[in-house]
């Protein structure tokens, strides 16, 4: 349980560092943070703040769909966007395209390893996961055509706000699924097996 918890925790900070890192490296982020970025800039706050807010209002959404969060999915609403602030007060900006190529690479890499962690640790799904999987719950409609109708929505939304949209959204888009499935077996905790009883004679 211990150890389960740190990968949770761990995981959940490391996905608020990743997208820090995407803001830093302003080359395109992921279509929810294009999407926070937006409703950041609209509204002047942080994305920290945005991404907590989101996340909350996508978890009432759970209601009318009778879905359950677990400790994952309400530390997840909390713990992303205030890693994710804490990691931009101290990260500069940058100038150099070529540094922020190399961190873009980097949030992406980051990304991959913490979703595995997290995900891996069973606690439950974010609420935007659980929100997918939960209408497909209630339709019956397929689950790649219920993400991609929620992936472009708020990437489109986001865009038309401001949010930034450029060549890290696409490389996410293409890299971050095979990347998540190479990382996710590291982290999947699988519970012990019950010790077999000693032979007594």
């Amino acid at each position: 349980m211990v150890r389960r918890l740190i990968q949770l925790y761990t995981g959940l900070v490391l996905y608020g560092v990743s997208t820090a890192m995407f803001v830093r490296a302003d080359l395109g982020a992921d279509p929810w943070n294009v999407f926070h970025l937006g409703v950041a800039r609209i509204f002047s706050l942080n994305i920290g703040m945005v991404m907590i807010l989101v996340g909350a209002l996508v978890l009432l959404l759970w209601i009318p769909l009778r879905q359950w969060p677990g400790l994952g999915t309400v530390s997840n609403v909390v713990v992303l966007g205030l890693a994710a602030d804490a990691a931009l007060a101290v990260m500069p900006p940058m100038e150099s395209l070529v540094a922020r190529g190399v961190l873009l690479a980097a949030a992406l890499a980051v990304n991959a390893i913490a979703t595995g962690m997290y995900i891996g640790a069973g606690f439950g799904a974010g609420p935007r996961d659980g929100l997918m999987t939960g209408i497909h719950a209630r339709t019956g409609w397929s689950v790649r055509s219920i993400r991609t109708a929620i992936e472009v929505t708020v990437l489109l939304a986001g865009w038309a706000m401001g949010g930034t949209f450029g060549v890290g959204t696409v490389l996410y888009a293409l890299t971050i699924g095979p990347l998540i499935q190479l990382c996710l077996p590291w982290f999947r905790v699988v519970p012990a097996a019950p010790t077999a009883a000693r032979q007594t004679i």
